[in-house]
């Protein structure tokens, strides 16, 4: 996150367009947040759109707005989003659901920064910085042919990776006390502790929904706390291990139970003394993922990279690492 941190401060002193990538609830729209406001257009407008929320043709409309008689229902002009973020930034979030058609116009915009509204002939010049975010691997998107390669470089500037929280445990405190520090003043309450137990909790569990689930839950926490303190009592039986655990699938593939399995093998087959244990169970998981997931895509490898969401190149790439180029067929 440090790096991440780093990459957003020089990114925003420029133009250049960024694309976000991290899973659903992983902060993507507070880095976009943060972007405008650390750049030159800070005084200017931040304009959110949510790509994957509309139809292709409600979302061409909210892009590019409108004139009055361009489709049923349409009485009067609009402006778009576009037209609404000149002079600042426009945040696309979701980018890879938009179809191959906008992403036509997207293109346009962000090449000539000109566009025309539905139903209208005279062309628009807009002064906007794009940034885009996307929670699938936009390269395997391309070479599933569902979303275009030239839009992607377009794109795909500064590419921004943000991990998961489960990949960074140690920053749940922080965002913990964030978050009550939040909330404490939201429903005029003082809670400011947190029970040692309670944290610890916290930073054992999977995280599926990221900072955002963690967000809801201490929400829910500090409107049940009758004390100054967050205790145990006020999480989620998901949190504490009682509830049905949802551990992170694909399409077919229990993660949680296969990097258990293999890590189990790896630790009772390992001296305790041997040499880059760490990096030789890694290698183990990602090659039994990958041989669960050529079987169950029929090995085809265009569709197991995009289930792994890495791109045909470095698919073909581990395989070859692996020895596995007999479960792959082009």
């Amino acid at each position: 996150m440090e790096a991440v941190y780093r990459l957003t401060r020089k990114v925003a002193k420029t133009n250049a367009s960024v694309l976000l990538l991290g899973e659903t609830g992983s902060g993507k729209e507070m880095i976009a947040t943060a972007i405008h406001r650390l750049s030159q257009r800070s005084t200017g407008p931040f304009v959110r759109v949510n790509c994957g929320a509309l139809s292709e043709s409600l979302l061409e409309s909210e892009l590019f707005g409108h004139v009055r008689g361009a489709f049923t229902g349409a009485v009067s002009n609009r402006t778009g989003r576009f037209e609404a973020a000149h002079t600042g930034t426009i945040f696309l979030d979701e980018i890879n659901s938009t179809s191959l058609f906008l992403q036509v116009k997207l293109l346009r915009v962000l090449q000539e920064r000109e566009f025309e509204r539905v139903g209208d002939t005279t062309t628009n010049r807009v002064d906007v910085r794009v940034i885009a975010a996307s929670n699938r691997d936009l390269y395997a998107e391309v070479e599933a042919e569902r979303f275009r390669e030239d839009l992607y470089w377009r794109l795909n500037v500064v590419p921004i990776v943000i991990p998961p929280l489960r990949l960074r445990r140690d920053d749940i405190p922080a965002l913990v006390a964030h978050f009550l520090n939040i909330y404490s003043q939201t429903n005029e309450k003082n809670v400011v502790h947190i029970q040692p137990e309670a944290i610890q909790a916290l930073q054992d569990y999977y995280w599926p929904g990221n900072v955002r689930e963690l967000q809801n839950y201490v929400e829910r926490a500090v409107a049940m706390a009758e004390g100054d303190e967050l205790t145990m009592d006020l999480l989620p039986d998901a949190v504490l291990g009682r509830g049905e655990r949802r551990s992170g699938r694909m399409r077919g593939v229990d993660i949680d139970s296969l990097v258990f399995e293999v890590v189990q093998q790896g630790l009772s087959a390992a001296p305790a003394d041997e040499n880059n244990l760490h990096e030789k169970i890694v290698n183990r998981v990602e090659r039994e993922l990958i041989v669960q997931v050529m079987e169950s895509c029929g090995k085809v490898q265009t569709k197991a990279a995009t289930r792994l969401g890495i791109n045909r190149n470095t698919l073909r790439s581990k395989l070859q690492q692996y020895n596995l180029e007999e479960q792959a067929e082009e």
